[in-house]
């Protein structure tokens, strides 16, 4: 066993090659030995989200605070909140963020596969941020 203390990892900023606008990634745990499982705490200020991009074996969002999106590769922007759990498929081609006027904190966990958890992409144009194409 390994209890991980509150506030012995340091937070960091987004990376602007995935990220648009302010986000701060709070590692929670990586995977440990055999395990492939990884989680995050990540907050986006308004109008910030990542890039489109996928993961291997799938991804799960937990909405904690505020009020977010989420969009699949040629689906309906989807509006999300706290208490929402969100299971993105392998493969899919996605992004997530908070709204226009609202920050969003989701918990992100995913699991590594060949070394890789995600396939960062393009970024996501304002105009797929509003849902507007």
């Amino acid at each position: 066993m390994q209890i991980i203390p509150a506030g012995s990892r340091a937070s960091r900023a987004g990376s602007a090659d995935w990220f648009s606008g302010q986000v701060r990634l709070d590692p929670l745990f990586n995977a440990f030995d055999q395990a492939r499982v990884q989680g995050a705490a990540v907050t986006f200020e308004p109008g910030a989200r990542t890039a489109w991009h996928t993961h291997p074996l799938g991804q799960t969002l937990i909405v904690t605070a505020g009020a977010g999106r989420v969009q699949l590769w040629g689906q309906p922007l989807q509006i999300i909140k706290p208490g929402d759990v969100v299971w993105i498929e392998p493969g899919e081609k996605h992004w997530h963020g908070a709204g226009p006027e609202t920050a969003m904190t989701h918990i992100a966990i995913h699991e590594m596969h060949a070394g890789k958890a995600v396939d960062w992409m393009e970024h996501v144009s304002d105009a797929q941020y509003l849902g507007e194409s």
